[in-house]
């Protein structure tokens, strides 16, 4: 690579860098605790202090600088989160398929919170990755059946209100379930959203919050996507059955502290320190391909800029290769090379460190990763149409590495045109 190439691949890894300190969940919850105090049980009672997601250990760790008195305290993060709690427990799971470590743990927090009791408090710390990582499978519905779902889900290009819609309806904890679990307890939860829009219906499909929507319109959209036929029948029974009416629970607070947008926020005030820098985009959704055109647009006839986006999108899997949605969309931006013209570098990548099932957060690319993929042997187009778009960055040197950020408010896009 060019010396400027590798000067603006070190701006843009900065930019991105900040929009990920900007979402450090610890940080965020201090500034809401200092400005509103955890919610403390009556006389007598106890609080439950209960952390899913990839967050989970920071916020975790955070909440309890604020607790008095007698409590316990639990976090489910991902198996690539190492951090401890003092005075807690830590337990890993799967991420993003289900796994029996996660079913363990759905079982301890669901035991955890059929002991609250009245005078009692629950506080719940939730971010993203929390929907995969607390399987609680209805009866009948086995780990095995919720894993292929979420495979299923994952490849079928939907969004993640849609899969979370799904989600809600074969699980103890989704859509509003600790609630109900914690029941007569009151809950009180603190969410990092990892949501474009911050629907806290969808993140981590909504342990404290009324579910999406019903049976009826998750078979719908089940069979709009073509997925119903290869359902589990044991899902498939599910989503038939007619629905009783469930009980109230106590209502929560919800309280959302950090999201995609104030990570944007900040990449921009780091992105104009060195010359004009603008938010193109916070809703950058849906197709890979499609949010691909949306860039390209935003991109031509710029002069030297940074433009940034944040979003999620999806892909559909139709090759057998590895990668994720931002590496995809660096190679893609890679291969419309020629569309953009002079000097500039692209970087997509996730703010939890970690882009499909894969180590890399995302990719980078610029006018010379074709060329670097033809030189290592291979076919950037052929690698695109298997889905194999980790080989490729590989090759040509561009994936973004981050490790484990210890939060996650979807995705951030740079590009920087010199």
């Amino acid at each position: 690579m060019a010396p400027d190439t590798d000067a603006l691949r070190a701006r843009a890894r900065a930019i991105f860098d900040r929009a990920v300190a900007a979402a450090d969940p610890a940080l965020a919850l201090r500034k809401e605790l200092a400005a509103r105090p955890l919610p403390v049980p009556s006389d007598g009672g106890r609080c439950f202090v209960i952390a899913t997601g990839k967050a989970a250990p920071a916020m975790l760790t955070e909440a309890l600088r604020h607790v008095a008195g007698p409590h316990v305290a639990l976090a489910v993060t991902h198996h690539e989160n190492p951090a401890e709690v003092p005075g807690a427990t830590v337990l890993r799971a799967g991420h993003p398929v289900p796994d029996p470590a996660g079913l363990a743990a759905g079982q301890r927090v669901m035991d955890l919170l059929r002991q609250a009791r009245e005078g009692d408090r629950v506080i719940a710390l939730v971010s993203g990755g929390g929907s995969a990582l607390l399987p609680a499978p209805l009866a009948g519905i086995t780990l095995d059946d919720k894993a292929k779902m979420n495979r299923l889900l994952l490849g079928a290009g939907l969004e993640i209100t849609q899969m979370n819609l799904l989600r809600q309806q074969v699980s103890q904890l989704k859509g509003g379930g600790m609630l109900r679990l914690a029941a007569p307890a009151p809950v009180t939860a603190y969410i990092l959203s990892d949501v474009i829009g911050d629907d806290l219906r969808t993140v981590a499909s909504g342990p404290t919050v009324a579910p999406i929507g019903p049976r009826d319109e998750a078979r719908a959209v089940a069979m709009q996507a073509g997925l119903w036929a290869r359902l589990p029948g044991s899902i498939r029974a599910r989503l038939e059955e007619s629905a009783a009416p469930a009980p109230q629970p106590p209502a929560p607070e919800n309280i959302l502290i950090g999201s995609n947008r104030q990570s944007l926020e900040a990449a921009r005030e780091a992105a104009a320190q060195e010359g004009e820098a603008l938010i193109v985009s916070d809703a950058l959704v849906g197709d890979v391909g499609d949010a691909a055109e949306v860039i390209l647009r935003a991109a031509k006839g710029q002069g030297p800029c940074a433009l940034l986006f944040g979003g999620e999108t999806t892909v559909r899997l139709t090759g057998a290769g590895q990668g994720g949605r931002n590496q995809e969309l660096a190679l893609r931006m890679a291969l419309r090379a020629g569309e953009l013209g002079g000097h500039w570098l692209f970087l997509s990548g996730g703010t939890d460190g970690r882009d499909g099932p894969t180590p890399a957060a995302g990719g980078f690319a610029d006018a010379g990763t074709c060329a670097r993929i033809r030189a290592g042997g291979l076919d950037p187009a052929a690698l695109l149409a298997d889905n194999d778009s980790h080989r490729a960055l590989c090759v040509a040197g561009d994936l973004l590495q981050t490790g484990a950020t210890g939060t996650n408010v979807a995705d951030i896009q740079i590009l920087l045109r010199g």
